[in-house]
């Protein structure tokens, strides 16, 4: 499910010719070894263009910054690696000048004991400091590893490597970012209200479509349109819906062959929409399926026309490349403090499910009647790992707030309707008093992995939002 473009990382090789510039030449190789190895483009100065292809002088580094900014529509994220002390003047104008506006990874090569000598003497655990207090006064925002020095065929830096990927994914997935909000927000939903022009101030716009626009592209669409037997098609691959009348499962094709176009047409990546009751009352299906089908693809869709839950939902799939799901904190499971029931009726991805079935919604139908409620993905959620994340606008202040955290699903017996599944969190009472005391949302944006670090590095350090990470145990 990961996404399939390729990485691209530019590297800045760090020098300071009284130290051993030797080390330059094999920290540059090895480190691009190491990132080929990973399975990423580098983008560097060679041995021709610079000596060691490093950046010292203030040559170096505007022929380095022009060599990024050629690239640019390329570049991720940029690695600085100090194979030696560095020159820490040379690497913050170097990305001064490129102007790349994308993270920044500093790393520092660690000397060995037998090796202190003046011919091999590294000093980078040094020159990390002086590089990093320099992009602090050019005020460019940087990551640094777990440990302070690592070597590139670390085990350490591997991890640190790929959190950091994770991490370029969501600035750069969050850039220009088109939202769809298809219909109204549910008059009962206060809770997912949420400042357009703050959103848009963080460069996320959104597009919005009336449901009666879409209401009146289904009734124009044929039953034979090839639009929307394509999308049966799919449908029925998709999902066991064999218990599913078929004038159902067109309905629920007609939607979201109009909802795939509008998408494509607007250039929106991800959408919220308004589940119900309107479409159950004017069409007669929920729209669940269809965006369950739109999440699994990797186009998060999230319901109640919540359109920050589905922020969380695009932030977490960027940094794994797996599905995300919207999820209420809907129930406590026994008297175990640190767990909770993750429940939605539901639009969960099938990438969640341990088995799944397409049936009627259970909660609505009593209201608008089960034949106007087909469309529903049932089934519970297998116990795996998981990130959770959720974003909210905080309109008095004007700013972006929000949290992450991890823990796991749980296989512990549930007997329930919709999408379900038991959550384990350290320390989760901490956290449920965190969500009340700030006022956040019931709803949570949830996923398969092991993210949350990279979430909260590319929305503090990057983003420049207020955010709570609760860890576990350790969590405040």
């Amino acid at each position: 499910m990961a996404d399939a473009k390729k990485m691209t990382m530019g590297l800045i090789v760090g020098n300071r010719g009284f130290f051993p510039d030797h080390l330059a030449k094999s920290g540059r190789e090895e480190m691009l070894r190491v990132l080929h190895g990973a399975g990423m483009d580098v983008v560097a100065l060679t041995p021709e263009q610079s000596k060691y292809g490093a950046v010292e002088t203030r040559e170096e580094s505007r022929r380095c910054a022009d060599l990024f900014k050629q690239n640019r529509d390329r570049i991720d994220g940029v690695i600085v690696t100090l194979p030696n002390f560095g020159e820490e003047r040379a690497i913050a104008d170097t990305l001064r000048l490129a102007d790349l506006n994308v993270p920044v990874l500093v790393q520092a090569t660690p000397d060995e004991p037998g090796k202190m000598t003046i011919a091999f003497r590294r000093d980078s655990f040094c020159g990390k400091m002086s590089a990093c207090n320099n992009l602090r006064q050019y005020g460019i925002p940087y990551s640094i590893t777990t440990l302070h020095t690592e070597a590139p065929d670390s085990a350490e830096f591997a991890s640190d490597l790929e959190w950091f990927a994770a991490t370029c994914r969501v600035v750069n997935g969050f850039r220009n970012l088109r939202v769809g909000s298809i219909g109204a927000r549910p008059t009962a939903f206060n809770t997912v209200r949420y400042s357009e022009k703050i959103l848009e101030s963080q460069g996320i716009s959104i597009e919005t479509l009336d449901l009666s626009e879409v209401l009146g592209r289904i009734d124009r669409m044929k039953d034979s349109d090839e639009a929307a037997q394509g999308k049966l098609s799919a449908i029925k691959k998709y999902v066991d819906a064999s218990s599913v009348p078929e004038g159902a499962l067109l309905k629920m094709a007609k939607l979201g062959a109009v909802v795939d176009k509008w998408m494509a047409d607007t250039e929106v990546s991800i959408s919220a929409v308004q589940c119900w009751t309107s479409i159950e009352e004017n069409l007669g299906v929920v729209p669940c399926t269809v965006m369950s089908m739109m999440s699994d693809s990797l186009l998060s869709s999230a319901c109640e026309v919540d359109i920050c839950g589905v922020l969380g939902m695009h932030a977490l799939r960027l940094a794994s490349g797996t599905p995300s799901a919207l999820l209420d904190w809907n129930n406590n499971y026994g008297s175990d403090p640190n767990k909770a029931v993750c429940f939605h009726c539901s639009n969960l991805p099938k990438h969640f499910f341990r088995s799944v079935k397409m049936d009627f919604q259970e909660i609505i139908a009593g209201t608008v009647g089960k034949e106007n409620t087909y469309g529903t993905c049932v089934g519970l959620i297998k116990p795996e790992k998981m990130s959770f994340a959720r974003f909210s606008t905080d309109d008095t202040a004007g700013r972006m707030r929000g949290y992450v955290g991890e823990g796991k699903f749980t296989d512990d017996p549930l007997n329930t309707f919709g999408g379900a599944g038991v959550v384990e969190i350290p320390q989760m009472q901490k956290l449920l008093h965190y969500i009340c005391a700030n006022g956040f949302e019931h709803h949570v944006a949830a996923n398969l992995s092991t993210v949350a670090a990279a979430v909260h590095e590319a929305t503090t350090c990057y983003l420049g939002w207020d955010m709570y990470w609760h860890e576990g145990a350790n969590a405040a």
